[in-house]
């Protein structure tokens, strides 16, 4: 077990805005037999933890949970739990040590990491459980990631048509033939995507860049005009960031349903760049740590 005291993190019981039955839905029986081993370490009930979310974030933000979850064999780490219950994990640790720390290493291009005084504001990120739950619901999805075709009819017939959830341009390009009752979807999963990409792999995203072709491409699916942004002119993690926000908003604004999930999407498109930092500082802490490779090799 750590020996590290657990961190005198703010849980205020009118601070939890996300549904406790949001989490239950993501979380197996084994997640939740760690979490009620786990549960009087933290200083509540295992009862309390199926029906108090304040309670559940005690438990995952508890240095006994991280233990769990990842004390063992490098061999078998995460195999009790399921991926969605590692990631609430790191992301509950990242936000723990953001307690003790006033500058982070923050990523500035390639292979290149600058202190920056900016713990605070990440921290302030991570203390919504809001953006908590987003964080590791947006990681979690990436375990798996959808691919396929479809079939869409052109001026020269039938015409079949790839996708996949980790090609920004082939994503995209659904929105050229899905009814405009699926589009805010495909908007919010560009967004999921963008952030990812810039997020958690910002190295690969800013070295394999985009054509400018295709960059005026998504611009123009994502009605940005080359007056406002010029195809070529910035790197791809400053382009992805920029449409993302674009298509979060696009999400929020085209779905038929004011949801919860859908003023979350709003909030982080108007702090897109601080979602992203954020992500940043969780992956290069955590996510690509020796024996952990949650999301395999991207394409090329």
């Amino acid at each position: 077990m750590v020996n590290s005291p657990c961190a005198r993190v703010p849980l205020q019981r009118g601070e939890h805005v996300a549904e406790l039955g949001i989490w239950s839905d993501h979380l197996s029986d084994d997640d939740w037999g760690v979490i009620r081993r786990v549960a009087p370490l933290a200083g509540v009930t295992p009862d309390e933890v199926r029906t108090d979310a304040g309670a559940l974030a005690k438990v995952l933000v508890h240095p006994a949970a991280f233990e769990s979850v990842f004390g063992g064999p490098t061999d078998t780490i995460g195999l009790a739990a399921s991926p969605f219950l590692v990631f609430a994990v790191i992301v509950h640790r990242g936000w723990s040590e953001l307690q003790h720390v006033d500058h982070v290493d923050e990523w500035v291009g390639p292979q290149r990491r600058l202190p920056v005084f900016s713990g605070g504001v990440l921290r302030e990120f991570l203390g919504s459980p809001a953006n908590r739950l987003f964080v590791t619901e947006l990681l979690a999805s990436y375990t798996r990631v959808a691919s396929g075709a479809v079939w869409v009819h052109t001026r020269r017939g039938w015409r079949r048509r790839r996708f996949s959830e980790l090609d920004p341009l082939r994503l995209a390009s659904l929105l050229e033939v899905v009814p405009d009752d699926e589009r805010p979807g495909v908007y919010r999963r560009l967004g999921d995507l963008a952030l990812f990409l810039t997020g958690v792999f910002p190295d690969h995203t800013e070295m394999r860049g985009l054509r400018p072709h295709d960059e005026g491409r998504l611009l123009r699916l994502s009605g940005i005009g080359p007056d406002r942004f010029e195809p070529g002119s910035t790197g791809a993690v400053e382009l992805l960031e920029r449409l993302g926000q674009r298509w979060y908003q696009l999400a929020t604004r085209t779905a038929s349903v004011p949801t919860a999930s859908m003023q979350v999407i709003a909030d982080v498109a108007g702090r897109f760049g601080l979602a992203r930092r954020t992500l940043n500082y969780l992956a290069d802490r955590h996510l690509f740590a020796p024996h952990r490779d949650w999301f395999g090799q991207l394409p090329t």
